[in-house]
């Protein structure tokens, strides 16, 4: 069984990132000081209001900020959005989080396991050690037949 930490337990680190209007959504920019916390062009799990989801950190098209262009039920749909729901979307709707307002994102296993909570609220994750290279290699595989 896994632990269950606090977003503010001093293990979890806590990025702001600023909400931005896309076409299609919103999307979350992570400031280029934060880039070393995530992983770029990777696909990591993001709990949104305690659902383990997933999305890809993307390079910003400028500047050395990374984006997080959305947050889906599966990696596959966070590689390949089209045709996929968007969870980030409606989460900053019912947290009232409006374009250019911030979102906190916990980091709770660097390169593995993040968060997002509005600021000012409490998260608690199940916090666990990431897959081994070789067991994360073989669920890719699998994931892309």
């Amino acid at each position: 069984m896994s632990d269950r930490i606090a977003s503010d337990h001093p293990s979890v680190d806590t990025v702001r990132s600023t909400c931005s209007e896309t076409a299609t959504g919103v999307k979350l920019e992570v400031p280029a000081d934060d880039r070393e916390l995530f992983p770029t062009d990777e696909v990591v799990r993001v709990v949104l209001n305690g659902e383990e989801l997933f999305a890809r950190v993307e390079r910003a098209l400028t500047g050395d900020a990374l984006s997080i262009p959305g947050i889906y039920e599966t990696p596959g749909q966070a590689r390949d959005p089209s045709g996929a729901t968007d969870r980030l979307t409606a989460w900053t709707d019912e947290h009232d989080v409006p374009a250019g307002g911030s979102v906190l994102i916990d980091v709770v296993e660097p390169e593995f396991l993040y968060g997002c909570r509005a600021p000012g609220e409490t998260a608690y994750y199940d916090a666990r050690e990431p897959p081994t290279d070789s067991l994360s290699e073989i669920a890719k595989d699998l994931e892309d037949r």
